[in-house]
């Protein structure tokens, strides 16, 4: 069929053509950012979930929706190697900027600009990655005391003040939260909790993988009373199916029901597999109804790409020891995996490779959804080791 009317829409946080059973959270969401703006009480929001479930899309989703309502939007995203106070800081004076509407700072944003200057110049010595000219003469003694815990406060609080007085709520957007290391994320939840104790318009909404719910609760053991914690998981059999076909069926074009059935058993149901199946039956189909053949092919043509650039990327990052450590993960299924089993496969002590499980565990590879044991943040990663590494030492 013609690709270029080919509705999906697979990619990092690219928004689905449907955005099938997510409404609810989307809504909650804007409730609370609601709540927030009207002075209300509201907890902020961590979304966790494997790669691949749309975690990104939601928080592009809520951002955009919190945009249109006036909100004063920062997102962010955390890569690795990044501090937080080196994303922040050029991203808040953008949203600064945003709400002066152009306008020369006056009263409490012109005190939030100037906190933001003390706060960048300050932290610049501290963590090197600070990049960012910012335009405001800074107030001596206003968060610039070298110390995050007592300059991230000093910040929020001026910010907070400022939207307070322009009737709005400032929300940070924070993407892969996973990767901002404890102390900082410690100075984060902790700043955060102060201005919910002094009510300021000021709340978070952010994402990551599964490790992040032990990560806050080692950071700030009251982390899980801040914050509303929401797993993402793969859609449900009727929202997948919706998915899939609604997207075709806005074009004129239907699915056979056992198509249907073998998509959704190949893709598990996550959102970002559904897209990539999607867009290969498309444009391996000749005409309407997509029948089970066309998907047939469309699953070898989706993992062949998945393989070359989803998985591909990820695997080239880890050093042999650590790939032979997830093909060993792989030999016993999708998991998760008792980390004494992944041992033994590799003829080692668990003592022996907990240095390499701990190396994969930061690179946002594997998880420990509790203890003892090990699974996989990408789903059906394990297929693709077995297929690029046939036995553990290829």
């Amino acid at each position: 069929m013609d690709p270029r009317r080919n509705p999906y829409a697979p990619g990092a946080g690219t928004p689905p053509p449907e955005l099938a059973g997510r409404k609810e959270i989307v809504e909650r969401a804007a409730i609370a950012l609601d709540r927030i703006r009207a002075g209300r009480a509201a907890r902020s929001f961590v979304y966790y979930g494997l790669r691949g479930v749309g975690k990104t899309v939601l928080l592009n989703t809520i951002r955009q929706d919190a945009d249109a309502r006036g909100f004063a939007t920062v997102p962010i995203e955390a890569p690795e190697g990044r501090s937080l106070p080196g994303v922040l800081a050029p991203n808040l004076r953008a949203a600064l900027i945003r709400l002066s509407r152009g306008e020369a700072f006056k009263d409490s944003l012109a005190r939030a600009g100037q906190a933001l200057a003390g706060f960048a110049r300050a932290l610049k010595v501290k963590y090197r990655d600070i990049e960012v000219g910012v335009d405001f003469e800074p107030e001596r003694g206003l968060a610039d005391s070298g110390d995050l815990d007592i300059d991230l406060l000093d910040l929020l609080v001026a910010v907070g003040k400022a939207a307070q007085d322009h009737a709005t709520a400032f929300v940070l957007f924070i993407d892969e939260l996973q990767y901002v290391p404890e102390e900082q994320l410690a100075a984060l939840i902790s700043a955060l909790h102060r201005i919910s104790q002094r009510q300021l318009p000021i709340t978070m909404v952010a994402a990551g993988l599964p490790q992040l719910l032990g990560q806050t609760g080692e950071a700030k053991s009251y982390a899980e009373r801040l914050f509303e914690f929401v797993m993402i998981d793969k859609l449900s059999l009727p929202a997948a199916r919706e998915a899939l076909c609604k997207p075709a069926e806005d074009e004129g074009v239907r699915y056979t029901s056992d198509a249907i059935d073998e998509v959704l058993a190949d893709t598990e149901g996550y959102p970002y597999f559904l897209q990539e199946w999607g867009k290969h039956c498309w444009d391996i189909a000749d005409k309407s109804p997509i029948d089970k053949a066309d998907a047939q092919k469309a699953t070898r043509a989706a993992l062949a790409e998945l393989d070359a650039g989803f998985f591909r990327v990820r695997f080239d990052r880890l050093t042999p020891t650590e790939k032979r450590y997830l093909r060993a993960m792989a030999e016993l299924g999708p998991g998760p995996q008792r980390s004494g089993d992944i041992a033994e496969i590799l003829g080692k002590k668990v003592t022996a490779v907990a240095p390499t499980r701990n190396a994969l565990i930061s690179k946002g590879m594997i998880f420990s959804p509790s203890h003892g044991d090990t699974a996989f943040t990408v789903p059906l990663f394990e297929g693709f080791m077995k297929r690029t590494m046939p036995g553990l030492d290829k």
